[in-house]
């Protein structure tokens, strides 16, 4: 009897109970929802702040507030920079974990540059390939630069790999027609070969003969190339400048 007029009154705790779980449930959401727009309106207002700040052409693709110190991270130009949430101070430099080291700079540069591998133009690439090709990879040269021939030297010590070359003709006036004569040529990747090994020229290129200058330079300006040599691996990363044999072989066994 007790238990039967008892069950009038638990059942209505247990639906007090549920309305205010449902309550709370609701303030939590709206208030996460408020959240987000403001952090959305704090990181919208640091890029109308900023960007005119940054010079004339400056243009902030992302502002994005971060776990550390009240930062917030400001991406421009495929590098990173730091400012507070009144943008008042600018801070540039990297962010590091003091006790394992981590960098989180480096780690949002590299992957903010990934360049997706499958979707570049290898047609407009000197194939060569040498051993069974298998380890692929892309650079980024010019004809007149210094350390893309060091890099070229460097690779005749790697086998069973592929390269595209992609003439970046960015040095000097006389890279275009460098370029344009080897890509022209019977054998380009000999021609090339002959030329970063050993200044051997290629014969001119016929009038007819067009090599892709433009598409290559839209191209690396497109992916913020600014040196050569530039290395893109088939994981998306890059490696600006001349690398050893040894670096270069622990990257390419890296990769899957």
């Amino acid at each position: 009897m007790n238990n039967f007029l008892s069950a009038g009154p638990a059942r209505k705790l247990r639906r007090i109970c549920m309305a205010v779980a449902v309550l709370a449930s609701t303030v939590a959401g709206v208030s996460a929802h408020a959240q987000a727009e403001a952090a959305d309106s704090t990181e919208a207002t640091i890029k109308k702040l900023i960007e005119p700040r940054l010079g004339k052409d400056a243009k902030v693709d992302a502002v994005t507030k971060t776990p550390y110190a009240g930062l917030y991270e400001i991406q421009i130009d495929g590098d990173v920079i730091y400012t507070d949430a009144k943008a008042q101070y600018l801070f540039i430099g990297r962010v590091v974990d003091s006790q394992t080291y981590r960098d989180f700079t480096k780690e949002k540069i590299d992957s903010i540059n990934k360049v997706p591998f499958a979707g570049l133009p290898l047609d407009k690439a000197i194939k060569t390939v040498k051993g069974n090709g298998k380890r692929v990879m892309a650079i980024f040269e010019d004809p007149n630069c210094i350390y893309c021939k060091r890099l070229h030297k460097t690779l005749q010590e790697v086998d069973n790999i592929t390269v595209y070359t992609f003439q970046y003709n960015i040095l000097s006036p006389d890279s275009i027609s460098k370029s344009r004569n080897i890509w022209c040529a019977p054998n380009p990747s000999r021609a090339w070969s002959d030329w970063m090994l050993n200044g051997k020229e290629a014969p001119v290129a016929a009038a007819s003969c067009n090599a892709p200058h433009e598409d290559v330079l839209a191209l690396g300006k497109k992916m913020k190339v600014t040196g050569t040599p530039t290395i893109i691996f088939t994981d998306g990363s890059r490696v600006p400048g001349a690398i050893d044999a040894k670096a270069l072989e622990q990257k390419l066994s890296s990769l899957k």
